[in-house]
């Protein structure tokens, strides 16, 4: 029995994007770090004042897509 079947979809929707949101920015923040050497370097390549705006549009674009796919999938799809 799919366990997703009797839950809302929003809410769903919402706790895929979420889950994908922090998995995604942990591991990109991470990558990061480990390719610019230094966690000043990081903040300053992602975090500047431009460049976070492009960072947090991205993922939260990402994860909203994420979410609703996913939710449609566990909640219509899969039997």
């Amino acid at each position: 029995m799919n366990q997703y079947k009797n839950k809302s979809f929003f809410k769903l929707a919402l706790r895929f994007a979420i889950i994908f949101l922090i998995l995604v920015s942990a591991i990109e923040i991470i990558f990061s770090i480990v390719k610019n050497g230094s966690f000043s370097m990081m903040i300053e390549n992602l975090f500047t004042e431009e460049r976070w705006k492009f960072f947090v549009k991205r993922l939260g674009l990402m994860s909203g897509f994420y979410g609703l796919f996913m939710a449609g999938y566990y909640k219509f799809i899969k039997k």
